[in-house]
């Protein structure tokens, strides 16, 4: 394998979703509903929805990770050859990790994850991690178990290394060998008692160069250069059905900027309209950004921002 000829390594994350729209969340207490549009379940978790969202903003895109030999691996392997994305699978042998994902009218959604699928002799082969790192310019790590394991092979491979620790507490222990290892930080404000103090204990503990708190509706928050800025949020081009990819879609588009060398301001602006875009897509579709697209759209945004300053 040649040197350098992947843009970003993907590593975990892939899984398969069940989604069922509900009338509201929390979902009261009854015996039955009755569910319309449906209920679907298609391929697609958090390193799959970052393969393809880089792969499809141009950037050359290798995705690993354990997925069993069974009907929901094979949804996965099916997504990544549809889309063009190269994919290097592990046999899992407790199955194909999977989720269902309850969405209520507004977007919101309450995920439920099946731990029973990964077990503790799981490893990515270290001899594939080492080669696919030594071929990749920057490594996406998903939190998923077990690419914990992956960090140190990584970091020896020379590659800058993001991460996205969605939900985390700020204290749970399970996150931080991520945290710490990572250049780039994403993580949700949602469960952050002081996001602020978070970002920077990142920092200061780890590597990590920026890190970047998304909160939602409410934009997202910038630590990069000792300053925290806020990154305000972008008006979706059309009605928000689902919030579903929005993290990994910011993510994605950040990503972008980040390795063209844009200073983290852009590149947040590029993870906002990412990440806006996404939450007008429903769950059951894997649909996400191009390029043209999205850098249209800043410019469009930078134009009329520049305007109203005058």
């Amino acid at each position: 394998m040649s040197s350098r000829e992947i843009d970003v390594l993907v590593l975990g994350g892939a899984g398969v979703d069940t989604i069922v729209y509900v009338p509201e969340l929390p979902l009261p207490f009854a015996d039955s509903y009755m569910i319309r549009p449906g209920i679907e379940t298609r391929a697609g978790q958090t390193g799959d929805f970052v393969a393809l969202g880089v792969h499809t903003l141009g950037l050359r895109t290798h995705h690993l990770d354990m997925i069993g030999d069974d009907h929901e691996g094979e949804l996965i392997r099916a997504l990544h050859r549809d889309r063009g994305i190269a994919f290097t699978d592990v046999l899992q042998p407790g199955g194909t990790k999977r989720a269902v994902n309850l969405v209520d009218p507004e977007g919101r959604r309450l995920s439920l994850y099946d731990e029973s699928r990964s077990q503790e002799s799981d490893h990515l082969p270290e001899e594939t991690v080492r080669a696919l790192a030594g071929a990749s310019r920057h490594a996406h790590v998903s939190i998923t178990y077990p690419c914990a394991f992956a960090l140190p092979a990584l970091r020896e491979a020379g590659v800058t290394l993001s991460t996205d620790l969605h939900n985390w507490d700020g204290v749970n222990p399970y996150h931080e060998p991520f945290a710490h290892a990572a250049d780039v930080v994403f993580v949700s404000t949602t469960a952050l008692a002081d996001p602020e103090r978070t970002m920077r204990r990142i920092v200061e503990r780890g590597r990590a160069q920026v890190v970047v708190a998304t909160a939602g509706a409410d934009g997202a928050y910038l630590l990069a250069d000792d300053e925290v800025t806020h990154i305000p949020a972008v008006t979706p081009p059309s009605p928000v059905v689902d919030s579903n990819g929005a993290g990994d879609a910011f993510a994605a588009g950040f990503l972008l900027g980040w390795l063209a060398g844009e200073e983290a301001r852009r590149c947040a602006l590029y993870g906002a309209v990412a990440g806006a875009h996404a939450c007008t897509v429903p769950s059951t579709r894997a649909e996400v950004i191009g390029r043209d697209e999205l850098l249209a759209r800043v410019e469009k945004l930078q134009l009329s921002r520049s305007e109203r300053s005058q």
